[in-house]
Formats: structure tokens, C-alpha cells, sequence
């Protein structure tokens, strides 16, 4: 993989694009829950269901070809089997197959790709990869650490407003929403963006993502995980980025 020319415009256009590819892509698949938010990002799912890996690896930017391949095609079989199970799950419902005699309505049986995203990502239980910053760079692994206000103090300097779907406080360092940024700063506020990989990124994702593919038991995680961290790991390897790593605590 070749360094790119910071003074090429067309290099730098072309790793802008990519990175508008990779965190509007890869983003929303951390950050949603398959299933309460179906709304938002059933319709990546669908995209990801009718894909053919192939090219998705031929495209794919800032990871060699044959890498991106397998990573791929386990997010499409993976997204194929949720959307199966969603769409079975509501073709049953509307026949009032295995409706409960009750008048009250249950919540929708979560599907394998669901229960385990609950698992990693949102609990009860102890979460097996919690998805924030400052949970790894903080000594007592807590959200909205240093590493948080940092970027939350960054994100104001630069006249930059997280908006949420809803009320909750969630920290902006969730690497969900960081890769949704990233790929906003790449279209809106591209001067930025080396600042923002170097500084609140990239120092503690990738050891983020190596823990989360450790973690899943699914392969579409699993994979997820993989792809997210090379797909960084070569961006910082393409713009020549110097990332000072921090110590962890998990």
C-alpha cells in the first residue's frame, strides 16, 4: 500500500471518498440495534443481503483485495440470514402464527445477529466490548473519561454538534458515532479530518476493534471487528499518520 502525496489534491479527494465510504457504511452497523432500530438501518442490511462480496472487496478502499474478501462475505451471509429472520418473523406475525393469547403485544424474538449485538454492545449483562473510548484509556474504565471531554472539547472548538435520534446522553466517543463522523468531516469539514483520525480515532480503536473480534462468536462480528480495524489501520498508513498510543486499561 503506497503513502499518499499530502500535497496530491487527487489523493487526497480520493482518500476523503473513501473514508466517506468506510464510516457511513461501517458506522451505523456499531451504533444501531438491528432490531428496535430497524427503521434506521434495516435498509443497510437489505443493501448488504443482495451484495456480492466480490466486488465489495474490489472496491473496498484503504485494505488489499484479497483481505477485504472473506470479511465481506461474512457481513452479506450475515446480513442475509437477519434479514430472513426479520422478514419470516413478520410474514408470521401478520398470519398471527404464534401469537400469544394475551392482550398484550410481545416484543419480537431477537434473531441470532441480534442477540449478539446485545451481547457485545448493550447488556443487561456485562458488556463483552463495550463500544466507548474512555472505557479502554480510562484507569477506571468508565464512560465520559478523559478521552470523552477531550473530544467533546474538540468537537466544540471546532463548531461540531453530535445530534442523537433521541434524548439520551450518550458519549460522543462510541465508535459508532465517531466512524459517522468521520465520514460527515470527510464530506463537510475535510481539514479536519487528520486532526480528528490522529488525535481521537485512531489512538485507541483499533485496540478497541482486535478485543471486539476476540470477543464475537458470530462471524459477521467477528468480521466487522476486522474490517473496521484494517480498514483505519490503512487509512493511518496511507495519510502517513503518527498516532501516539495510549496506555490501556482493559
Amino acid at each position: 500500500m503506497e503513502q499518499q502525496e499530502k500535497g496530491d489534491p487527487m489523493a487526497n479527494e480520493e482518500a476523503l471518498e473513501s473514508m466517506r465510504l468506510a464510516g457511513s457504511t461501517l458506522g451505523p452497523l456499531f451504533l444501531h440495534d438491528p432490531l428496535l432500530e430497524e427503521e434506521a438501518i434495516g435498509p443497510l442490511y437489505e443493501i448488504l443481503a443482495q451484495s456480492d462480496p466480490a466486488v465489495l472487496a474490489a472496491e473496498w478502499p484503504f485494505v488489499d483485495e484479497s483481505e477485504a474478501l472473506p470479511l465481506l462475505a461474512n457481513l452479506v451471509e450475515g446480513a442475509a440470514a437477519h434479514v430472513a429472520a426479520r422478514d419470516g418473523a413478520a410474514k408470521a406475525e401478520a398470519s398471527g402464527e404464534g401469537a400469544p393469547d394475551s392482550v398484550f403485544t410481545a416484543s419480537p424474538a431477537p434473531d441470532a445477529l441480534t442477540a449478539e449485538y446485545r451481547r457485545l454492545f448493550v447488556g443487561p449483562a456485562p458488556k463483552a466490548a463495550p463500544p466507548w473510548g474512555s472505557v479502554y484509556t480510562d484507569k477506571d474504565q468508565v464512560v465520559f473519561g478523559a478521552s470523552t471531554l477531550a473530544l467533546r472539547d474538540w468537537l466544540r472548538r471546532n463548531g461540531i454538534a453530535v445530534s442523537r435520534s433521541d434524548d439520551s446522553d450518550e458519549p460522543e466517543d462510541h465508535i459508532g458515532t465517531m466512524l459517522v463522523l468521520l465520514a460527515w468531516l470527510a464530506e463537510e469539514n475535510p481539514p479536519a479530518v487528520e486532526e480528528y483520525l490522529r488525535d481521537h480515532l485512531l489512538p485507541w480503536a483499533p485496540h478497541f476493534l482486535e478485543l471486539m473480534e476476540g470477543a464475537a462468536e458470530l462471524p459477521f462480528f467477528q468480521s466487522l471487528a476486522a474490517l473496521t480495524r484494517l480498514t483505519l489501520t490503512g487509512a493511518q498508513e496511507q495519510l502517513g499518520l503518527e498516532v501516539e498510543t495510549p496506555r490501556f486499561y482493559r
